[in-house]
C-alpha cells in the first residue's frame, strides 16, 4: 500500500487542489497534514487578521476532510523536521504540495524538495495558486516586465485553459495513531478580542469562497461601476479567499470566461474589468519573484534616498482613523472592524499617507500587513510602491489623490461616511465629505464640535499637496546634482 502526505499550505481547499489530485491518482492512502511555521515566512509571517482567518480556513479545511472519512493532522514546523517525522510514522513514500511563491517560501521549499528526493522520497509541487507561473512570462529582451499592459498581454497568450476538479466524495482513512496537534494550540486568535466583528462579514473556508464565486455572474453587469463605489456591494471579496487558496485562480478565470458566454448586458465589460484584476495579481507575483527585495526597498532605487518624514503622531492618526479627512477615517475604521477596505479607498488613504502627510509607504505596508484578513506580500507590495510612485508600473510621485474630490466622486451621498463616521451623520451631504468648510452654525446645529467630537485635519490638503510636491521636486534636483 502505497501513502501520500498531502501539504496544505495556502490551498486550503479540495476542488481544484493540483496536490491533492496528484496524490489521489497516484497512492492508495492519503495524509492530510498542515505544519504551522510562520518563521519559514522570514520578516513577513502572517499579521493578526491573517492568522485569524487562518484559524477559521483550517477549522471549515478539517470539516470537509472528516465529512469525508479523513483528518487534517496538524503539526508544529520547521517543516521539514515535521515532513520528516510524519513519513517515519506512516511510511509514506511520496509528499504533494503546491508552490508559493515569495521569495523566503521558495527558498525553504527548494531545500525542503532537495532533501525529501535525496532520501528517495517522491516529492510533486503542484501549480495552484497562481494561473501563470511568475518566471514564465518575460519581453522580447529576456528581462522581467516592470510595466502591466505588456505584462498582462504575453501572459493572456499563455494561459491554458485547465479541466476542472471536483472535491472527492471521499478519501481514504487516515492512521489513527497519528499524533495531530489541536488548532487551538497554534494560538492564532487573538487574546484581545479586537476579532469581535469579523464573523459578522467573512465566512472563512471553500465553502464560504464558494459561495463568493457563485455571487459572481451576479455582480459583473455593475461591476465597473458598482467597484469603486464604497458604499455599494459590488465587488467579488475574493482576495482573502484566493490568498488562503480556498478558491483556485482557475475557478475564478472560468466563471469569468462563462459570464462572457452569457453575453448578458454589462457582462462583457465588468468581466473584462476582472479579468485585468486577476491579471494584475499575476503581475504582482511576477514583480516580486523577480525583484525579492521590494518588500522593504523601492523597486525604483532613486527612491531610497527620498526625504519621507517621521511623525508617530501623524501615523497614528492615519492607523486609528482620527485625521479628520472624512473618507480616509472611514476607510481606516472599515479595516479595523472588518479586516477589509474597499479598494478605491485603499488607493485614497495610500495616498494620503505617503503625499499628504509624506509619511513612508513601508509604514503603511505593514499596518496593512497586519490588519487585513487579504494580506498578499506580493500585492501588498506593488501596490503601495504603486501609490508611492516608486515601485512597476507606478503612478508618478506627483500624481495625488484629492481625498475630498474622491469622496464626493465615488461616495456621492455620503452613505460610506455615515456608516462608518456616525458622529458626523448630523451634517448635509456636501458637508460631510469636508466638514471644515461648514460654517460654525452648521456644526452646531448637526451637534459637531471639530477637534471634540470629530477631529480637526491633521494636514491640510492643499498645503499637504503642495509640501509633497515641493519636496518631490528637491530630491529630484539633488538626483540630477549627484
Amino acid at each position: 500500500m502505497t501513502t501520500a502526505l498531502v501539504w496544505f499550505r495556502r490551498d486550503l481547499r479540495l476542488t481544484d487542489n493540483a496536490a491533492l489530485g496528484h496524490a489521489l491518482k497516484t497512492a492508495n492512502r492519503i495524509v492530510p497534514v498542515y505544519v504551522y511555521a510562520p518563521e519559514e515566512d522570514g520578516d513577513w509571517a502572517p499579521g493578526g487578521a491573517s492568522r485569524w482567518w487562518l484559524h477559521h480556513s483550517l477549522t471549515a479545511l478539517s470539516e470537509s476532510l472528516a465529512q469525508r472519512g479523513s483528518r487534517l493532522v496538524i503539526r508544529l514546523g520547521p517543516s521539514l523536521e515535521a515532513l520528516h517525522q510524519l513519513i517515519r510514522e506512516t511510511g509514506a513514500s511520496s509528499v504533494c504540495f503546491n508552490r508559493l511563491y515569495e521569495p523566503a517560501r521558495l527558498t525553504h521549499d527548494r531545500a525542503i524538495e532537495q532533501a525529501l528526493t535525496a532520501q528517495g522520497v517522491h516529492v510533486y509541487a503542484g501549480h495552484g495558486h497562481l494561473l501563470i507561473e511568475p518566471w514564465a512570462t518575460q519581453s522580447q529582451s529576456g528581462s522581467p516586465y516592470r510595466v502591466y499592459t505588456p505584462y498582462a498581454r504575453s501572459a493572456r497568450m499563455r494561459l491554458v485553459a485547465s479541466s476542472p476538479q471536483p472535491a472527492p466524495r471521499a478519501l481514504p482513512l487516515s492512521p489513527s495513531r497519528l499524533i495531530s496537534l489541536p488548532l487551538r494550540e497554534l494560538g492564532l486568535r487573538p487574546r484581545i478580542r479586537w476579532d469581535a466583528a469579523f464573523d459578522r462579514h467573512w465566512q472563512p473556508g471553500e465553502t464560504g469562497a464558494l459561495r463568493r464565486l457563485r455571487q459572481l455572474s451576479e455582480r459583473l453587469p455593475n461591476y465597473a461601476r458598482d467597484r469603486d463605489r464604497p458604499a455599494t456591494d459590488g465587488t467579488t471579496h475574493l482576495s482573502p479567499h484566493l490568498h488562503f487558496g480556498e478558491v483556485a485562480p482557475q475557478q475564478v478565470w472560468r466563471a469569468v470566461q462563462q459570464a462572457k458566454a452569457e453575453v448578458r448586458t454589462g457582462v462583457l465589460h465588468g468581466a473584462d474589468v476582472l479579468e485585468r484584476e486577476l491579471l494584475w495579481r499575476e503581475f504582482a507575483h511576477h514583480v516580486l519573484h523577480h525583484y525579492p527585495q521590494t518588500p522593504d526597498r523601492p523597486l525604483d532605487k532613486r527612491f531610497a534616498k527620498f526625504p519621507w518624514r517621521r511623525s508617530k503622531t501623524l501615523l497614528t492618526a492615519w492607523q486609528r482613523g482620527e485625521t479628520g479627512i472624512p473618507i480616509v477615517d472611514a476607510g481606516m475604521r472599515e479595516l479595523w472592524e472588518t479586516g477589509y477596505m474597499h479598494n478605491r479607498v485603499r488607493m485614497i488613504v495610500a495616498s494620503f499617507l505617503a503625499k499628504h502627510a509624506r509619511l513612508d509607504w513601508r509604514q503603511g505596508a505593514r499596518w496593512f500587513w497586519d490588519t487585513l484578513v487579504d494580506a498578499d506580500l506580493a500585492n501588498n507590495t506593488l501596490n503601495w510602491q504603486w501609490v508611492a510612485g516608486c515601485g512597476a508600473d507606478a503612478a508618478p510621485y506627483f500624481r495625488i489623490f484629492n481625498p475630498e474630490l474622491q469622496s464626493r466622486k465615488f461616495d456621492p451621498q455620503a452613505e460610506y461616511l455615515r456608516r462608518w463616521l456616525p458622529e458626523l451623520g448630523g451634517l448635509a451631504i456636501k458637508q460631510m465629505h469636508a466638514p471644515w468648510r461648514a460654517t460654525t452654525s452648521d456644526l452646531h446645529a448637526a451637534g459637531v464640535r471639530l477637534g471634540h467630537d470629530y477631529p480637526q485635519p491633521i494636514v491640510e490638503l492643499a498645503k499637504g499637496r503642495a509640501a509633497a510636491l515641493e519636496a518631490f521636486q528637491d530630491w529630484r534636483s539633488t538626483l540630477h546634482t549627484a
